[in-house]
């Protein structure tokens, strides 16, 4: 079960007046846009209001993506300081949640990178987790979190979120055909993994 994380340790300025802008309120038409732009006003208050409403749906993004829940909490609470100062830079040319989104995706990106430099999208190990239950090998979430990275990461912006293959590949850096291959994979792998226990690897079996 995804959980709720504690405020984003971020250095918020002090509120400023902004004397013709209405106070956000539930009641408001458009709840979600006023408090963007308030937040991009520097509006603590606001931004606040939009990390409640959305931390759940990163942080189970960012567990899907990286299989850990500490990572996935670490890389949420740096989605939202990166949007914090990124702020200014959002367009409004697709809505608040997807923007989001590719910030979480290059949090989990960034962090793979810098503590496992040398792992990569396309890593050709195979599913296998040694310690699993039986229930736990036939359950979709924990097959999806044993995954090679390269091709959860894909499945889980494709098959989970809805994304497109050139959205998926923006936001991975990699080709929209590189996707559709780690798709195929990770739907392969999976149907294997959900029919039957996983076959441990040459490193499992020589530990």
């Amino acid at each position: 079960m995804i959980g709720l994380l504690t405020a984003p340790a971020i250095d918020f300025p002090a509120n400023r007046p902004l004397e013709d802008e209405p106070p956000v309120t539930a009641e408001s038409a458009d709840v979600a846009d006023l408090a963007v732009r308030r937040a991009r006003k520097g509006d603590r208050r606001a931004f606040e209001q939009l990390y409640r409403a959305h931390v759940g749906q990163v942080y189970g993004l960012c567990l899907r993506m990286t299989g850990q829940p500490a990572e996935a909490e670490d890389c949420a609470q740096e989605a939202f300081i990166q949007a914090w100062r990124k702020l200014a830079q959002f367009r409004g040319d697709a809505a608040f949640g997807t923007w989001l989104h590719r910030i979480a995706v290059n949090a989990v990106l960034a962090r793979r990178r810098r503590v496992r430099p040398e792992d990569s999208l396309d890593d050709g190990a195979e599913l296998g987790a040694a310690g699993e239950s039986p229930a736990d090998q036939r359950d979709l979430e924990a097959a999806v979190s044993t995954l090679p990275e390269g091709a959860r990461h894909v499945f889980v912006l494709l098959a989970v979120y809805g994304y497109t293959h050139e959205e998926a590949g923006e936001m991975l850096g990699i080709a929209s055909g590189t996707c559709k291959a780690q798709l195929h994979r990770a739907r392969r792998l999976l149907a294997e993994r959900l029919s039957a226990g996983p076959t441990p690897t040459e490193d499992q079996t020589s530990d």
